[in-house]
């Protein structure tokens, strides 16, 4: 018996000695381990030390947080109370049958069906915008305010005012609405730079979609330049952010906000074949035009008259390999010009379809979105000189910049 009890203390011990190797083995596996993340001249022995070491770069990058711990939630305090919902309500007329219409039918049925068919009917349409200026000056998305005869705008404390569009831009889907808030103060969205924003950043995606008002999602930022034409909207000129933050209808022309509650985007476009793939319009973009609009005025924007695509040597020599292609073209890098429009400068200048841009004023192009910045940063009225690969011929054409028409 006294046998069994000293065999079963030494088990015991053992195995307690057996776990506190296995244990003192991790402790030192754990300090190793952290220590290897350090950089090499904030390495210590000291295991309290060495668990609360943080560089001051560390510390600076990280994000901002509220109360409850979160930085999002400090974000969207910053900035939520200024984001607004905007109800839009237009008059479309509605298309009689005509065998309503007819002499006969109203003189057999009399009005009893003809009479009470309604010749036109209300639409209405929500989206987001958010209050940039205390003077009540709203943006949002044209497509958001588009056609409208009547704008409502709904603060998240739930005040109500009427809107009035100012101006709106349907090349990059921006527009100002503005509100009277008759000497009450309205809170202002704080704006960021666009410029400053880097893929992998935090991007929070604020607004009312599908009618759920103050609605926030968090994503990051996945692609700081997608053109319009990779997006599918090949008639704006917009380079967008894109962000995996969810973005649904009704988001539309609500803010896009970094880290620290900033607005750095304006939502505007979702593609529907994808999820997790959203758009937003640089807050730069929207900084240059918001006076102009806000004053009532036309953005400039210019224009030559071309549909285009990018060009590649690979690219031509399929087509030129297709015994049923209707052309020949040049197998080179560049911008092939897919039509070209009548009446605009283009046609002026002695564009024709096949022929491929290869250099504006001497920059060589590359790219179609390359030739669109570089014919919208020109200035109206500009002349630009076009070197163009026609065939086995390389030609000089002067285009003369002028404004897209049809803008409002």
């Amino acid at each position: 018996m006294k046998k069994k009890r000293f065999l079963g203390k030494v088990a015991s011990h053992a195995t307690a000695l057996f776990l506190g190797v296995i244990l003192t083995f991790s402790s030192i596996r754990v300090m190793s381990s952290q220590a290897d993340t350090l950089p090499s001249d904030s390495k210590i022995n000291h295991q309290d030390n060495l668990i609360a070491l943080q560089t001051e770069s560390q510390i600076a990058q990280a994000p901002v947080a509220s109360d409850s711990g979160s930085f999002v939630a400090a974000a969207v305090a910053e900035t939520g109370p200024a984001v607004v919902r905007i109800d839009t309500e237009r008059t479309i007329a509605t298309r009689v049958d005509p065998f309503f219409e007819d002499p006969f039918f109203r003189e057999f049925f009399g009005d009893r069906f003809g009479g009470q068919i309604p010749r036109e009917r209300q639409v209405r349409g929500q989206g987001s915008g958010f209050i940039t200026q205390k003077n009540g000056i709203v943006l949002t998305n044209a497509h958001v305010v588009s056609g409208a005869d009547r704008v409502t705008v709904t603060l998240k404390d739930g005040r109500e005012f009427e809107g009035i569009v100012t101006g709106k831009d349907e090349v990059t889907d921006l527009a100002v609405v503005k509100i009277d808030a008759q000497g009450v103060d309205l809170p202002i969205a704080p704006l960021g730079s666009s410029q400053s924003v880097r893929v992998g950043d935090w991007a929070i995606a604020v607004g009312n979609p599908v009618g759920l008002n103050n609605t926030v999602t968090l994503g990051i930022i996945s692609t700081l330049t997608r053109s319009s034409a990779q997006v599918g909207i090949p008639d704006k000129r917009i380079d967008f952010l894109q962000t995996d933050a969810a973005i649904n209808p009704g988001n539309s022309g609500g803010p896009l906000l970094n880290q620290k509650g900033e607005v750095i985007g304006i939502n505007t476009a979702i593609r529907p074949d994808a999820n997790g793939i959203g758009f937003a319009i640089p807050i730069d973009k929207a900084k240059a035009i918001t006076d102009t609009l806000a004053a009532g005025k036309q953005v400039p924007h210019p224009y030559i008259g071309v549909q285009m695509r990018t060009l590649t040597p690979e690219l031509a020599r399929t087509n030129n390999q297709n015994p049923n292609s209707p052309f020949t073209i040049p197998e080179v890098e560049g911008v092939l010009v897919v039509r070209v429009l009548p009446n605009t400068p283009a046609e002026a200048a002695g564009l024709r379809l096949g022929d491929v841009i290869l250099d504006i004023d001497g920059q060589a192009i590359t790219d179609a979105g390359q030739l669109q910045a570089i014919v919208e940063g020109s200035g109206l009225d500009k002349n630009l000189q076009f070197t163009v690969k026609r065939g086995n011929r390389t030609l000089k054409l002067r285009v003369v910049t002028t404004q897209l028409e049809g803008l409002s």
